[in-house]
């Protein structure tokens, strides 16, 4: 018989004294908080003839469905690509920036950045700025709108021989509102070929 280096522990061998101090500390446990209870809640209720104000509602952001884009498509249509809300101006209104082109069958039709809001009264969704014109002939990338900044990577072409299948320039491209217009700045060192 081979003896163990550590001596036995007494603590390692249960005995019927180990379960009935167990039973007795669970059944105290029990017992205390059968004895401690939670307050009753209560709820103020408003003075008789107080007007109860709610919260004010979300405002929905625009739409653009329906919207008519500043966009010449001749016998397509205008599709929206990809598309961002956010309050860009601090209205506390949010706006819609969408990302649009004409729904060309072949070939690779330039993208406009449009932003889109409401009046006051919530009608119908309006552009009321063009961050970027198809004229431009300009595709948008890593579109994002944060920190109420609009982000994009604009792949574009060097020149007019380069062919429209193959942008050979990408430039980020970052709009922010200041108050008066949205103004556009691209991190310096970032445009490459």
């Amino acid at each position: 018989m081979q003896q163990s280096a550590a001596p036995e522990l007494a603590h390692a061998h249960t005995r019927p004294i180990h379960w009935v101090a167990t039973a007795t500390a669970v059944s105290g446990v029990v017992a205390l908080s059968s004895l401690v209870q939670p307050g009753s809640a209560t709820a103020a209720q408003p003075a008789p003839g107080t007007e109860v104000k709610s919260a004010p509602a979300a405002v929905a952001p625009p739409s653009t469905t329906g919207v008519a884009f500043p966009l010449a498509c001749g016998p397509v249509k205008a599709v929206v690509v990809k598309k961002a809300t956010g309050d860009l101006d601090g209205d506390g209104r949010p706006e819609t920036v969408a990302v649009v082109h004409c729904d060309a069958p072949m070939g690779t039709p330039p993208d406009g950045v449009y932003v889109l809001t409401r009046g006051t009264d919530g009608g119908k969704a309006r552009v009321v700025a063009t961050l970027v014109d198809p004229k431009d002939r300009l595709t948008v990338t890593d579109f994002t709108l944060r920190a109420r900044a609009v982000g994009a990577t604009l792949l574009g072409y060097s020149s007019s021989d380069v062919p429209s299948c193959c942008p050979d320039t990408k430039t980020p491209a970052k709009w922010q509102w200041n108050g008066n217009a949205f103004l556009r700045s691209t991190p310096a060192g970032d445009h490459s070929v």
